[in-house]
């Protein structure tokens, strides 16, 4: 599958809906994959690509808020829950544990689309911004140990000078060790080493 072809998945132990909701969501586009269970859903393995979950509360053996309390550990996609037996308790519940949307059937197909849209650019974003995380983390693991201890006084904005008397080093040192740390980290300017240690919470 092509990385930029998003996925849409509905768990819905109702035949008739997953008929309805696959030839909704697939004229606007989006790959779609079904589930009568949520015991289906686990036990497919996921392709790498931005994703949303229609999700149904009522559910054999494992209900939608369980699926639901189930991914928020080993992770998942956006969830929107869309369901004939809503109550306030029930989408409280949803919405407080990280779902995106909760709709009511009959749903109105205007309303259910703008909610995948939504959750779908909001996975699209989130997987950048990890995929980001996992390269500046591999860059960072590049760096010598001593190119670790230089750089959070780099970002700092310590001198060369004032970075290598808290060091013992001297400033020559420091200066090779911070032309390092920015080829290897592949920074483009300083404000841009700065940004990345942010993300590595390098203080």
């Amino acid at each position: 599958m092509n990385e930029d072809q998003s996925i849409v998945y509905v768990v819905d132990d109702d035949k008739r809906i997953r008929e309805s909701l696959t030839a909704l969501i697939s004229s606007a586009g989006y790959h779609v994959m079904t589930f009568g269970s949520a015991t289906e859903y686990l036990n497919f393995p996921k392709p790498e690509v931005s994703a949303c979950l229609i999700l149904d509360l009522q559910l054999p053996k494992m209900n939608g808020l369980q699926l639901q309390q189930e991914l928020a550990l080993s992770g998942g996609p956006p969830i929107l829950f869309l369901t004939a037996h809503g109550d306030i308790s029930s989408s409280v519940k949803a919405m407080k544990a990280g779902a995106a949307e909760f709709l009511l059937k009959p749903f109105n197909s205007a309303d259910l689309m703008s909610a995948v849209e939504s959750a779908i650019r909001k996975d699209r974003e989130l997987r950048s911004e990890n995929n980001e995380l996992r390269s500046i983390q591999e860059r960072y693991q590049s760096l010598t140990p001593r190119e670790r201890d230089v750089l959070p006084l780099v970002v700092s904005g310590l001198l060369n000078k004032q970075a290598a008397d808290r060091l013992g080093l001297s400033e020559i040192t420091i200066r090779v060790h911070r032309a390092q740390i920015m080829r290897k980290m592949a920074a483009d300017s300083f404000a841009d080493l700065v940004r990345m240690a942010a993300r590595l919470n390098i203080r």
